[in-house]
């Protein structure tokens, strides 16, 4: 049995900065799919939920490590007002959003986001699957910059590291997947992911007393810091 006590720094093969974007793109198109049917983008939904008092309100709606843009997407078709911002590290995933999902009210940016200026700061910012990337002290730095640069506040959809969640995602990615990375990066995810004294230290750490943390279906967490 696999030691999920602490979370794991195993590198990731998403995380390489060599890929070859055909690779990447057959990785966020399951993605994606998991998303849906899972319903990891009705968790983004629901994190969005926490913020808006009406579907028409109009918001400026930032995701960091937006990947092809399908968060955005998803949130999209209940927030049909919104305005977006997707920043991602990776250009070519960047491309690929903007030619993926033209009809999006979006500005694409391709950087690594704590270099990002906003003229108009947005009024949320919110992460899915990213956060598990990162040390701790790189999410300290995080926290503190998506409650900084947030008008309304910040929310976070991620993974628990659960050990059951471990051998699942690693049987099924085995059986049904088509992308080695998603063979290999899912189990991974999980190790480098989170359980809820995890939050509770990070958020102490970063000295954000505003938050609060839900166990989702399945095997997720959702973070929400309102302002």
């Amino acid at each position: 049995m696999i030691n999920l006590q602490h979370r794991s720094n195993i590198k990731e093969i998403l995380d390489n900065d060599d890929l070859p974007f055909e690779d990447i793109k057959i990785c966020m198109k399951e993605l994606n799919s998991i998303n849906t049917l899972l319903g990891g983008h009705a968790i983004t939904v629901n994190g969005m939920d926490s913020f808006s008092t009406s579907k028409n309100e109009k918001l400026i709606v930032c995701e960091i490590g937006c990947g092809g843009g399908d968060n955005l997407k998803a949130i999209s078709k209940k927030y049909n007002n919104t305005s977006f911002i997707g920043i991602d590290l990776k250009e070519s995933c960047i491309d690929f959003a903007a030619k993926q999902y033209p009809e999006l009210n979006a500005d694409w940016i391709a950087s690594d986001y704590s270099k990002v200026f906003f003229k108009d700061s947005p009024d949320v910012i919110f992460s899915s699957l990213f956060c598990h990337h990162f040390t701790d002290d790189q999410l300290i730095f995080m926290l503190q910059w998506m409650h900084k640069n947030s008008k309304k506040g910040f929310f976070i959809n991620d993974l628990q590291r659960n050990s059951l969640a471990y051998y699942l995602i690693k049987l099924l990615t085995s059986i049904f997947s088509k992308s080695y990375m998603v063979k290999n990066d899912g189990p991974i995810s999980v190790s480098r992911s989170f359980v809820k004294k995890d939050w509770q230290i990070l958020f102490s750490k970063a000295g954000i007393s505003n938050y609060t943390v839900k166990w989702k279906w399945a095997f997720r967490y959702l973070v929400v810091c309102k302002k």
